[in-house]
């Protein structure tokens, strides 16, 4: 049997989850956007990187305000939050040249949601070939570049403008 090592990941399964909102916590401190991941704000949205990717380049985008109703949001926040969305897909074209995304939002724990009480938005960037047999028989996912690798790529572009 081959092993598959990911030590990195050690650090966010030990961790368990901290009590409270997260993107709530986040929004409340700026200074630890870096190791949270975050890429940018908006006045009405948050952009940044899942610590538990579906694939490299998966991002979040969150309202400001905390609300786990999608019909609750105003137009203004329904905009931003639109608006900021687009803008990740296509930091995530020109930087990783995905095939495809996938994009979209689970409503509730039924509908998948692991953070019911705040609605976001999940990009997940796909390639062609990018599943095999892992998920399937091994139910593990490779993922092929370390999270702090990717977020490097995409604030350079960012900076880049």
């Amino acid at each position: 049997m081959e092993i598959l090592w990911a030590p990195w990941r050690v650090t966010y399964i030990e961790a368990g989850q901290e009590p409270g909102c997260l993107f709530c916590r986040v929004l409340a401190d700026p200074s630890a956007d870096g190791e949270n991941l975050v890429l940018w704000r908006e006045p009405g949205a948050l952009v940044m990187l899942n610590k538990f990717p579906y694939n490299s380049g998966h991002l979040m985008v969150a309202p400001v305000r905390h609300t786990g109703d999608f019909t609750d949001l105003h137009p203004e926040e329904a905009a931003d939050l639109t608006s900021a969305l687009q803008r990740a897909v296509r930091l995530l074209q020109q930087v990783l040249t995905p095939d495809g995304f996938n994009v979209g939002l689970n409503l509730g724990k039924a509908a998948g949601a692991g953070i019911a009480d705040h609605l976001h938005f999940h990009a997940v960037p796909r390639w062609n070939g990018d599943t095999n047999f892992m998920p399937v028989l091994g139910e593990t996912k490779v993922i092929n570049e370390h999270l702090e690798a990717t977020a490097a790529k995409l604030r350079a572009a960012l900076a880049a403008g």
